[in-house]
């Protein structure tokens, strides 16, 4: 498969950011986790929630680097009442997940919003998690499920008293889902015994995110939790980094400036526009609503995939 990244209008010519940090309302009292969030949108998205006294989760692979971003964005922001917490993440490696759960649950007994942000793209063929997974799917799609699974909990707490609607699972995932074949996952081919193109992987495993945000939206319905999976825009960040020379010069030419990616996510996650009509929907660069890949959201192929995930994850539970 060759580098393509979908077919909406809104991914060349994205929507005009509605929500940025010059107009997001004050984020007192609410507590927020962001995966992969220190650095590319991740990072630039926790220093928006900040800015506006939100207590934010920093879920990350390194300490150390966290910590230093961490310090930069309170440097940044020396009049902020929010709160800035490291909380370790390995999302590949099933083993560790259930830890990191319960030691934010042991911190928290709400949690308002769960951007699913962390990702990888492309990775050297072979590529897989501790468990044996490709790495794109491990990564992108059973980890985070098996994450939102232990934090569900903290989600319906936060929603008895939250306001309609804004308690949020957000799903990042790609244009690159328009690009996934039909259909979208292969059951059959989940360790990619049949051999598939680097490009064609990465988009499975980002139409995979919309599938779990589609049966998850069915499955919590009534919860008062909302769940929407996104095209943040094309960027140029670390993701790219194993992108061909040339491939990288092709995206470049599509590419936005990064902090539009974040107001993608702080749409999704925190816009007044998201009501429980749109459990489930798709939210385009840099924040508007649009239709779901019509495939993706089917009930039939969302529990089958929902079903093959649990099994994943069930020894890890």
């Amino acid at each position: 498969m060759s580098l393509n990244f979908g077919m909406r209008c809104s991914t060349v010519l994205p929507h005009k950011p509605t929500l940025t940090e010059k107009n997001l309302p004050d984020q007192t009292g609410k507590v927020f986790l962001v995966t992969g969030a220190s650095g590319g949108l991740g990072k630039l998205l926790v220093d928006i929630l900040y800015q506006h006294n939100g207590k934010v989760y920093l879920a990350a692979r390194s300490e150390s680097k966290t910590n230093e971003v961490i310090d930069e964005i309170k440097a940044a922001h020396p009049s902020s009442k929010g709160q800035l917490i490291f909380l370790s993440l390995q999302l590949d490696d099933l083993t560790t997940i259930k830890q990191t759960a319960n030691e934010f649950l042991a911190k928290e007994s709400r949690l308002d919003v769960l951007w699913n942000n962390a990702g990888v793209m492309i990775p050297p063929t072979g590529t897989q998690t501790k468990q044996g997974y490709e790495l794109q799917y491990g990564v992108n799609n059973v980890a985070h499920f098996l994450l939102t699974h232990f934090l569900t909990p903290a989600l319906k707490t936060a929603a008895e008293s939250a306001p309609k609607a804004s308690v949020r699972v957000v799903w990042v995932s790609s244009s690159a889902a328009d690009a996934a074949p039909n259909p979208a996952v292969d059951l059959t081919n989940m360790d990619y015994h049949r051999p598939e193109g680097a490009w064609m992987k990465y988009s499975r495993s980002k139409a995979a995110s919309v599938i779990h945000s589609a049966e998850f939206a069915r499955r919590t319905k009534g919860t008062g939790i909302i769940s929407v999976a996104l095209n943040p825009g094309n960027f140029v960040t670390n993701l790219q980094q194993n992108m061909s020379k040339v491939e990288l010069n092709m995206f470049k030419l599509i590419a936005s400036p990064p902090i539009n990616g974040a107001y993608t996510e702080l749409f999704a996650g925190l816009s007044d526009d998201i009501t429980e009509e749109h459990n489930g929907a798709w939210v385009s660069p840099f924040g508007k609503i649009e239709k779901v890949r019509k495939d993706l959201v089917e009930p039939e192929l969302g529990r089958e995939f929902w079903d093959w995930t649990l099994e994943q994850v069930k020894p890890y539970m």
